[in-house]
């Protein structure tokens, strides 16, 4: 028989920003341990609880005893376990008993098993194992649930018994119940029980929970708690669209998740500031509310911030005007900083900031932001009849991209980097194009982010993007491990997003020696370009698995195809097309075949000689190669790659005839280099859209 399983932990008031991975990762160790210990199977469901003062679990259908299992045990080589005289050693004996095996009571010398790890002659013993009660497995899973907290810091505090304990937070009480019986465990200097607290003011006294199972039901009526954090989530989140309507919300999940792990009871009130704020940028307005307040901004239907906000409560007030207008009184002296920045940026020009970048360290190996924007502006310019830029727009907006590190929003809100620049820059009459870039130029910053949305502000990013790729990698700072802390992994992956989806024709390693020449005089700075365009590779082959491509698909295309990545996705699509007609497989194993015969060629390849075709069989794949590759280039050059696999199914009967009636290895030197060199230009013909022989089964 089985009964559900509930652990709760009862605490201070938990990390907010930590509690989520703390709850996650207290249930899963719990209930690891469990299901190791062969006392819950792969059906029971683990249902994970955290509120700002509590962590716990549910597990259903647990088993108070876990059942017998036969186990078989590696004991010690026979050199160290048996003597001379074959007696049993003390090492053995120890190793049995560290089992509960007696040797002479629970099996005898000759029960043991001998036989072969592949090494040596091994002992071995085939032993039934009691199964673990559910109290001793559980104690052991909340300890190491504990000790495996992602803890952010852990802090030391005495109880009143005067014992020291050592937590995230100083813990007051613990419930573990099967069923509707107290499983009898302890940790933190706590002995379990089946009693509780609520909400620390809709709530008074110890609250018992009857059953394991009416938990959360009990928490939610008597506690005013609501245990689960995804159920508060989607509780707050409901209340808010509620409350916002017919408005939206600006909800982004980091401060859900934050406001989440504050509240027990949540409660959705409505604010108002003054209207005159809004003529400050709506993006400074937002985080303010978000960072300072953890309050949601509200926008209308169009996205334009209006003067209404919510904020999530603890409690039910008696009387929420009192705790709206406190709020407000608090957000109004919040946004009158907010605009006081905004006021006293705008009265000196950006581009007069400019100068003082040379103040502002970019990194003490390569220079100051002052240098870095001349480098940007260098290399935005070059690019920027690529991408479809004005040069002169490139170079200014460059100039101009670092310089709202000086001002007094950026240092307030580092997050406006960039946004609040593009707003200074259309004060200052800048040209729209430059004032775009200025923001648009860290695009993308993130994960499914969008582009830059101008030509000016591409070529800026691009100059950003590698220009840091370039210049932290030159400093012996590649990335290593999980270890990235300039970001170059986000780079390269911009980069590659940049070139793709705009469809650039810019090659990636005349742009990594273009940057690299803008470091030509800093000693300190010596790039391994070779390594850097290996390092982009791993970050495209992991893009386009993502986009469904497979690994062998992608590997022929970059074989043939390294530095053009905006032509990759069109060969992709072309290899996933021609792999689907009936000659493709049998081209690839065809074409992998003359990949080893042309590896084991020791002879320099000849060009064809027509006189020297003697085979019927060599004759007709010359011919119809002559008719086909003229064609598959012409298509290759005007990026019509499907069309030009397409050709190559003509190439299958005589292909297969060649191989079936051609020596390729003639004694004649002349034959059979000249069939080496029919193989090379069909091998060539072939591989212009990918090298075919990596897609062979």
């Amino acid at each position: 028989m089985t009964s559900p399983l509930l652990i709760e932990l009862l605490t201070e008031e938990l990390p907010p920003k930590a509690l989520k991975r703390l709850g996650e990762a207290f249930a899963n160790a719990i209930a690891d341990r469990l299901a190791k210990d062969g006392l819950c199977g792969p059906g029971a469901v683990i249902t994970s609880y955290a509120s700002p003062r509590r962590l716990a679990v549910h597990v259903s259908h647990v088993l108070a005893q876990a059942p017998d299992r036969q186990r078989r045990e590696k004991l010690l080589p026979v050199s160290v376990a048996l003597d001379a005289s074959g007696a049993a050693t003390p090492p053995l004996i120890k190793k049995l008993a560290a089992l509960g095996i007696a040797l002479g009571k629970d099996l005898q010398l000759a029960d043991l098993e001998c036989a072969s790890d592949g090494k040596q002659e091994q002992l071995f013993t085939n032993f039934t194992a009691k199964g673990l009660a559910l109290a001793e497995s559980a104690q052991a899973a909340l300890l190491e649930a504990l000790d495996r907290l992602p803890i952010p810091k852990v802090m030391s505090y005495q109880r009143g018994d005067g014992q020291t304990v050592k937590f995230v937070r100083p813990a007051h009480g613990l419930l573990a119940l099967h069923g509707d019986q107290v499983l009898c465990i302890n940790a933190l200097g706590l002995q379990s029980g089946n009693t509780t607290q609520g909400h620390r003011f809709h709530a008074q006294g110890s609250i018992r929970v009857a059953h394991a199972d009416r938990y959360a039901e009990t928490l939610e009526t008597e506690g005013r708690v609501i245990a689960s954090f995804e159920a508060r989530r989607a509780r707050i989140v409901q209340a808010l669209q509620q409350q916002a309507a017919p408005d939206v919300p600006v909800m982004p999940d980091g401060l859900l998740d934050e406001v989440t792990s504050l509240v027990e009871w949540p409660v959705v009130l409505q604010g108002e500031f003054d209207q005159a704020f809004l003529a400050v940028p709506q993006e400074c307005l937002i985080l303010t509310m978000q960072q300072n307040q953890k309050y949601f901004a509200l926008t209308d239907r169009s996205g334009k911030l209006i003067h209404r906000f919510l904020l999530v409560s603890n409690i039910t007030s008696k009387d929420p005007k009192v705790v709206t207008s406190g709020n407000e009184r608090v957000l109004r002296a919040r946004l009158s900083d907010a605009k006081f920045f905004f006021d006293q940026d705008r009265k000196k020009p950006l581009a007069s900031r400019i100068d003082g970048l040379s103040s502002v360290v970019y990194h003490n190996k390569i220079g100051d932001q002052r240098q870095r924007i001349e480098r940007l502006a260098r290399l935005a310019k070059q690019w920027a009849p690529a991408v479809g830029a004005q040069p002169e727009q490139a170079e200014r907006a460059a100039m101009l991209a670092k310089a709202d590190l000086l001002t007094d929003m950026v240092g307030e809100f580092p997050e406006l980097q960039g946004v609040i620049g593009t707003y200074y820059a259309r004060h200052d009459r800048e040209p729209e194009e430059v004032a775009l870039a200025i923001e648009g130029h860290y695009h993308p910053r993130f994960s499914g982010d969008s582009l830059p949305s101008n030509h000016t502000g591409t070529a800026l990013a691009l100059a950003d993007k590698l220009e840091t790729l370039v210049g932290i990698w030159g400093i012996g700072l590649a990335p290593t491990g999980d270890k990235d802390p300039f970001a170059l992994r986000r780079h390269a992956l911009g980069m590659i997003r940049i070139l793709i989806e705009n469809n650039l024709p810019l090659k990636l390693d005349e742009l990594l020696r273009d940057a690299a020449a803008c470091f030509a005089g800093i000693p300190s700075v010596q790039p391994d370009l070779a390594a850097i365009e290996t390092f982009v590779h791993d970050r495209l082959r992991a893009f386009m698995k993502e986009h469904g491509h497979s690994v062998e698909a992608i590997e022929a295309v970059l074989a043939q195809c390294p530095h053009q990545l905006n032509q990759i996705p069109q060969r992709l699509d072309a290899l996933r097309q021609f792999m689907q007609q009936a000659e493709a497989a049998s081209l690839c194993s065809a074409n992998k075949r003359i990949s080893n015969i042309l590896k084991k060629s020791e002879s320099a390849q000849h060009a064809l000689q027509e006189n020297l075709l003697v085979e019927v069989a060599e004759k007709a794949l010359a011919e119809t190669l002559s008719a086909i590759a003229p064609k598959a280039q012409s298509a290759v050059a005007q990026g019509h790659y499907a069309e030009a696999l397409a050709s190559l199914s003509a190439l299958k009967t005589p292909v297969d005839a060649f191989f079936d009636q051609v020596m390729v290895n003639a004694e004649d030197p002349a034959l059979r280099a000249n069939r080496l060199a029919l193989l090379d230009a069909l091998h060539r013909a072939m591989n212009q859209v990918g090298d075919l022989s990596r897609l062979a089964a």
